[in-house]
């Protein structure tokens, strides 16, 4: 049994109520989401709050079973005032504070209750441990959601089994079926991830616009581009276009999160660099390939379609530090802005013409 300073773990009976904090972002929000189902499905009863970001609540808040209390950080300080105030009265048996920053530790603080479960020491960046009573078990070099699975198994739930179950709306539904129509094989390509500081994560305008040409000319399949609306992903998509001999369906800027899962819950198979739609995609059983250089895909790959990743992420660690994979930080970045140009044309038409003979096969 797991000992905290404020209460025992696991759970001899059913707790009546818990809070989960996991603010962003939307492939994270993709990992927890099997933690809560596991606990919905051991308990019940059992009262479950979810403090989620806004963005991420457009996403999965409409789950039944759960409440949702969005955290709205535009709103600066405001919004831990109106945490503050959503808390008053309540009291939780024990707060699963699965995210890792300071902004969630802080809010962690308003939120009563006697057991505050965290990450093991070794995992919990950004001080997060003096703001837990409690601990999940240490375990290095784990994927991202078994990670989070610690938190289930550290209560006392059994079942782990990985379920997801987002609801699609009838309108986002709809709107998939006028892109992808009944019986047609498509491609789905979302070409950027978040656009962070020293981050770099995007594969090339031009190795997408032959992997576009070679879907249509081997496959016959229509492949579509998906998005955010900032500049960058509007001008990749403008140059993948361009560029490429068989024009694609261009929708960057143009879906709401619900119509996007709705659009890789159709396609045949979606390709991405490290971003949300490659976890969207993993919930949604749509194989992914994944296009990893700058970030181990071990740790936050495409949790079910691990074999089809097209991964430089060693070659790229090596020419930036000189060092292995096992002989770094589990989450050590490559800081090179060149590093996902080691992913060829041909590693993606590899890992494509693998995961299309494994789908028609199936």
């Amino acid at each position: 049994m797991f000992i905290s300073r404020s209460g025992s773990l696991p759970f001899v009976s059913p707790p009546d109520s818990l809070c989960i904090l996991r603010l962003s972002a939307v492939g994270d929000i993709c990992h927890t989401l099997p933690v809560v189902r596991s606990i919905q499905r051991q308990w019940p009863e059992t009262r479950i709050t979810w403090i989620i970001g806004k963005l991420e609540a457009g996403l999965v808040g409409d789950i039944s079973g759960i409440e949702f209390i969005i955290f709205d950080k535009s709103r600066g300080y405001r919004t831990y005032a109106d945490l503050r105030h959503t808390m008053r009265g309540r009291r939780y048996d024990v707060l699963l504070q699965m995210q890792v920053s300071l902004r969630a530790s802080i809010a962690s603080l308003l939120i009563p209750t006697p057991v505050r479960l965290g990450f093991d020491k070794a995992r919990a960046r950004d001080f997060q441990w003096l703001f837990t009573n409690a601990r999940i078990a240490a375990r290095p070099r784990q994927h991202v959601m078994d990670g989070l699975f610690g938190f289930a198994e550290t209560l006392g739930v059994t079942d782990l089994t990985p379920v997801w179950d987002i609801p699609v709306p009838a309108e986002a539904a709809a709107f998939a079926r006028k892109w992808i129509p009944d019986g047609e094989d498509t491609l789905m390509i979302s070409p950027c991830s978040s656009n962070r500081v020293r981050n770099w994560r995007n594969w090339s305008a031009e190795g997408y616009a032959r992997i576009v040409d070679h879907a249509a000319e081997k496959y016959g399949m229509k492949s579509l581009l998906t998005g955010g609306p900032t500049r960058l992903e509007r001008e990749y998509g403008e140059q993948i276009s361009t560029l490429a001999r068989h024009t694609p369906v261009n929708l960057i800027g143009q879906t709401s999160l619900k119509q996007l899962l709705a659009l890789i819950q159709r396609a045949m198979i979606v390709i991405s660099p490290d971003s949300g739609p490659v976890h969207m995609a993993t919930a949604a059983n749509t194989p992914v390939v994944g296009l990893y250089a700058t970030s181990n895909p071990n740790r936050t790959g495409p949790y079910s379609s691990w074999k089809w990743v097209a991964n430089r992420y060693p070659e790229a660690l090596r020419e930036e530090l000189g060092k292995g994979v096992e002989e770094v930080a589990w989450g050590r970045r490559v800081r090179s802005a060149e590093a996902m140009q080691r992913i060829s044309f041909e590693d993606v038409k590899e890992r494509l013409d693998q995961v299309v003979a494994y789908v028609r096969a199936s």
